[in-house]
């Protein structure tokens, strides 16, 4: 079952976006991604667990961490589980 992953990444240029891009396209399980520069967030979709993705999004080099609006709950991004999140 997929889940959906917000990161909060240090991107300043389309050379960020383009890095990002790269990482997020060669990580199994990954369904889609968006990656928005201006508001410098990265949502993830697909079966991977969310340190998966924080760490190899890291790997850019770019100051990445857990979006902490995101609209999936906290405990969503740090649980490594797949369930469904009832509704707020």
């Amino acid at each position: 079952m997929s889940q959906i992953v917000v990161l909060k990444v240090g991107m300043s240029c389309e050379g960020c976006v383009g890095a990002v891009k790269r990482v997020l396209g060669k990580l199994e399980g990954v369904e889609s991604y968006d990656i928005d520069l201006k508001e410098q967030k990265v949502t993830v979709k697909g079966n991977v667990p969310p340190e998966a993705i924080l760490q190899t999004v890291s790997k850019t080099g770019k100051k990445t961490s857990f979006w902490e609006d995101a609209t999936a709950t906290p405990a969503e991004a740090e649980s490594k589980a797949t369930e469904a999140v009832p509704p707020a």
